[in-house]
């Protein structure tokens, strides 16, 4: 049952981002911050996945982008981001989603990425794995940072501190290491999850960006933390994901320990 809502919402709210996308009079503003955006696909996926959940279960807790938090007593949380790379939709890019994941007890139980542009269905459940449309998919299989394609995001707004966003990615690609910038974390995670990426890093997430996507690369054989190494929580805000292979060598490159 919970597996069933979770994916009739997904698709609830991907509905309505393609009926609005490439739109061109979309109604759009700017939340707090720098291209902080937020779209009427936005406003209107959230209420048909918001709706979705609640009709089966009214009584769960759910935290979304823009509504924020509906508090219920209740051990199950939805953490929903309606579009997930909103920028990119309002510019046309199709490289967007609806990205929804399901807490229970505190664990990240189920999670959906879904891509209607691109016809690519991610779903994850723990201990049972990921799968692409269906079918099981793995993380890569490379040893090495310097022969791995990486993939980043950068906040845009951000204080201008030691080891930034910037720092970070100036210390790759000085060294020759392909590093991608997307703009979806939810894609991102997914798409290492795939084996398309050896690993992401990002400095600043909330809780909707990363609920789905995380559990995804965890289910596909990857490795999550912090920067620290420290067990992953999508309440704090920095994310390192990669195949496992890489990771401790990752954290190195990251915190300025690896030239």
């Amino acid at each position: 049952m919970l597996e069933e809502i979770l994916i009739k919402a997904t698709r609830a709210g991907a509905v309505e981002l393609e009926r609005f996308f490439n739109q061109k009079d979309l109604a759009i503003s700017n939340k707090e911050g720098v291209n902080n955006l937020v779209t009427e696909a936005d406003h209107a996926a959230e209420k048909a996945i918001i709706d979705t959940i609640r009709g089966a279960f009214p009584d769960h807790y759910i935290l979304s982008e823009e509504s924020g938090e509906l508090v219920m007593d209740s051990t199950y949380k939805w953490i929903v981001d309606p579009i997930d790379g909103t920028v990119n939709f309002a510019n046309g890019i199709p490289i967007c989603c609806v990205s929804i994941g399901l807490e229970i007890e505190g664990e990240m139980t189920l999670g959906a990425v879904y891509n209607p542009l691109i016809n690519e269905f991610f779903l994850a459940e723990r201990g049972k794995g990921a799968t692409l449309n269906g079918h099981p998919i793995h993380v890569s299989d490379k040893t090495e940072v310097i022969s791995s394609c990486l993939v980043t995001g950068f906040p845009y707004t951000y204080l201008d501190m030691p080891n930034g966003p910037l720092e970070c990615f100036e210390r790759f690609i000085r060294k020759g290491v392909p590093v991608r910038r997307l703009g979806s974390a939810a894609i991102d995670l997914c798409w290492v999850a795939a084996g398309r990426f050896d690993g992401f890093y990002e400095h600043k997430l909330n809780a909707w960006d990363s609920a789905a996507g995380y559990l995804m690369v965890e289910e596909a054989g990857g490795k999550v933390t912090d920067f620290k190494g420290d067990h992953y929580s999508p309440y704090q805000p920095h994310l390192l994901a990669t195949n496992g292979k890489i990771h401790d060598e990752m954290l190195l490159w990251i915190n300025g320990q690896k030239p």
